[in-house]
């Protein structure tokens, strides 16, 4: 889904730039314009930051979690 249409950024786009390092939405708009433009996106294009962080430290406690689990 498209979240920014002035520069062409998809809920993908945002994702994989959080997967790639970014752990804020101040890099996300660094790193790929969101939000320079009109702003419209800002919103929507925070929550997919918020909505990815939050899923990718979910997955890194669970797997935390099995590593250090008594077999």
């Amino acid at each position: 889904m498209y979240v920014c249409l002035c520069q062409g950024v998809t809920d993908g786009h945002i994702r994989d730039a959080i997967y790639e390092g970014c752990c804020s939405y101040r890099d996300v708009r660094e790193s790929l314009g969101v939000g320079s433009q009109c702003g419209k996106c800002a919103c929507l294009a925070k929550q997919v930051v918020r909505e990815t962080l939050s899923d990718l430290q979910g997955a890194q406690a669970s797997q935390a979690a099995q590593l250090f689990s008594p077999a």
